[in-house]
C-alpha cells in the first residue's frame, strides 16, 4: 500500500469518528472502537489479528494511565473536601496582591493542572476564582482567563497527568528535560494567552456570568491545612520524578539506588505516595472516619471512571496506527515537506484534536504517528513531547469537552466561548509550538 492510501485510511477513519460522534451521537468509546476497526481493515491487517491488536492498544493504555487517573481524581477530592485547594488560593492570592493576581491566579491554575484531570481542576478553581473576582471587584472573565490558561497548559505539559506520562513512554523522553523545557515553553505562553489577551480582548468586561454556579462558601482560615502541606501534596510525584531521574543520570545504572528510584520515582508510585499523604494530611489527620475515606475515594473514582475508559479506547487508533506501519509511511512523506518536523507534529495534533474533541486521546493518536520521526530525524524527544503536548491543547470546536465545559459554567454565548476559551487555547499552543521551535536551534 502506497504512503498516501495508508494516510488517506487514517483520515477517512478520523472522519468517521467525527460523524458518528457529531451527527449520530455515538458514544466516544464505541465510535474509537468502531474507527480503530475500519481502519485496521483498510490497512490490511489480517482479521484474525484485529482483535488482538484491540486488546493491545486498549491495555497498553488502560494499564498505563488507569491508576494515575484514579489517584489524581482522589487527591482532587481530598484538596476539595479539606479546603486545601482554598488555602492555596488565599495563600498566592494574599501574596501577589490586587495587581498581580493574574499571575496568582495562573499559578493556582498550574498547580492544579498538574495535581488533578482537568474537569476536576476546573471545577474547583472557578467557585474560588468567582470569590476572588467579587471580592476585588474585578470582571469575572479577566480572572478566570489566566486561571483556565494556566490549568490547561499545566495538564497538557508536565506529568503525571495521562497525556504527558503516554507521550513521554511513546517518546522515550527523559522527564527532567519534559519538566526543564515544559517551563521554559509555558512562561512565554503564559504571558501571551494569561496576561495579553484579557488585557486587550474587547468586551471581556461585559461578559454577563449567567451560570447558577455560586462562588463558595469559604472556610475559616482555622479550619482550612497548612498551606506547605496543600502545596507539597500536589507536588509530590512531579518532585519524586525529577529526582529519581537525576540520580539515575549520575549513579551508575544497575545500583541499589538507582533500582529504588526508578521504584518511587514512577508515575504510578509517585502517584500512589501523594494519594497516600493526601488521605492521611487533608482526611484522616483531620478527623475523616475510615467509612468517610472509603466514600471519598469511591466518590472520586466514579465521577472519573468514563474519562478513564475514553482515553483507553483511544489506544486503540494508536494501536491500529503503529501495527499498520502509517508512522512510518508519514517519515517517508513529510522527508519531501519543508516543514519542521515538530510543525508537522503539532499540525498532526491539533488536527486530531479539532476532529476528536479529546486532548488526550489526540496525543495518545498522534504519538502513534509522529514516533517515527524522533529517530528518523533525530530530533530531542523531550521536544518531541512538547510540539505534541501544544497541538493537543489548540483551539476547539463546540463538540469539544472543554469548549462545553466552559460554555455552560459560565451560561454565556457560543460566540463568547470561541472569544475567550477558544482565544486563550490557540494562543496558548501556537506560542508553545513557538518555543519548541526555538529550543529546537539550541537543543539537539
Amino acid at each position: 500500500m502506497s504512503p498516501l492510501l495508508a494516510l488517506f485510511w487514517v483520515l477517512v477513519g478520523i472522519a468517521l469518528l467525527v460523524v458518528m460522534n457529531l451527527k449520530y451521537k455515538f458514544h466516544n468509546i464505541f465510535a474509537l472502537l468502531i474507527a480503530g476497526i475500519f481502519v485496521a481493515i483498510m490497512e490490511g491487517i489480517p482479521l484474525d489479528k484485529i482483535v488482538t491488536v484491540i486488546q493491545d492498544g486498549l491495555g497498553s493504555i488502560l494499564g498505563h494511565l488507569a491508576l494515575i487517573i484514579i489517584f489524581g481524581a482522589i487527591i482532587g477530592k481530598f484538596m476539595t473536601e479539606s479546603g486545601a485547594s482554598q488555602r492555596i488560593a488565599d495563600n498566592v492570592i494574599e501574596r501577589c496582591g490586587t495587581r498581580f493576581l493574574s499571575v496568582g491566579l495562573m499559578f493556582i491554575g498550574v498547580i492544579f493542572g498538574i495535581a488533578m484531570f482537568y474537569e476536576v481542576a476546573f471545577l474547583i478553581a472557578m467557585p474560588l476564582v468567582l470569590n476572588i473576582a467579587k471580592k476585588a471587584n474585578i470582571p469575572y472573565m479577566k480572572l478566570v482567563v489566566p486561571t483556565v490558561v494556566g490549568a490547561t497548559m499545566g495538564h497538557s505539559l508536565f506529568p503525571p497527568q495521562p497525556g504527558p506520562v503516554a507521550l513521554i513512554s511513546a517518546f522515550n523522553a527523559d522527564i527532567v528535560q519534559v519538566y526543564l523545557y515544559g517551563i521554559l515553553v509555558i512562561i512565554p505562553a503564559l504571558f501571551c494567552a494569561g496576561i495579553l489577551l484579557p488585557k486587550y480582548l474587547p468586551g471581556i468586561k461585559a461578559i454577563p456570568l449567567n451560570s447558577l454556579m455560586k462562588p463558595v462558601e469559604e472556610k475559616t482560615a482555622q479550619d482550612l491545612p497548612p498551606f506547605s502541606i496543600s502545596i507539597l501534596i500536589p507536588l509530590i510525584p512531579a518532585v519524586l520524578m525529577i529526582v529519581a531521574s537525576i540520580i539515575k543520570g549520575l549513579m551508575p545504572t544497575g545500583s541499589a539506588l538507582v533500582k529504588v528510584c526508578i521504584f518511587f520515582g514512577s508515575a504510578e508510585i509517585s502517584m500512589l505516595l501523594a494519594t497516600l499523604a493526601a488521605i492521611w494530611f487533608l482526611g484522616i489527620k483531620r478527623g475523616m472516619s475510615a467509612e468517610g475515606v472509603t466514600h471519598c475515594a469511591s466518590d472520586a473514582i466514579a465521577k472519573i471512571a468514563n474519562v478513564l475508559f475514553v482515553i483507553s479506547a483511544g489506544g486503540i487508533l494508536k494501536q491500529v496506527i503503529v501495527v499498520s506501519g502509517v508512522g512510518n509511511h508519514i517519515v517517508d512523506i513529510m522527508s519531501h515537506v519543508p516543514l519542521s518536523p515538530f510543525i508537522v507534529a503539532w499540525i498532526i495534533t491539533a488536527i486530531i484534536r479539532i476532529l476528536t474533541g479529546q486532548g488526550a486521546v489526540a496525543a495518545i493518536t498522534s504519538a502513534g504517528i509522529v514516533a517515527p520521526m524522533v529517530g528518523a530525524f533525530h530530533l530531542n524527544p523531550a521536544l518531541m513531547c512538547l510540539a505534541v503536548a501544544c497541538g493537543s491543547n489548540t483551539i476547539t470546536l463546540m463538540y469539544d469537552g472543554g469548549f462545553l465545559l466552559f460554555k455552560e459554567t459560565f451560561g454565556i454565548s457560543m460566540k463568547d466561548t470561541f472569544k475567550t476559551w477558544g482565544l486563550l487555547e490557540l494562543i496558548n499552543s501556537v506560542v508553545g509550538l513557538g518555543m519548541v521551535l526555538l529550543l529546537s536551534l539550541f537543543i539537539a
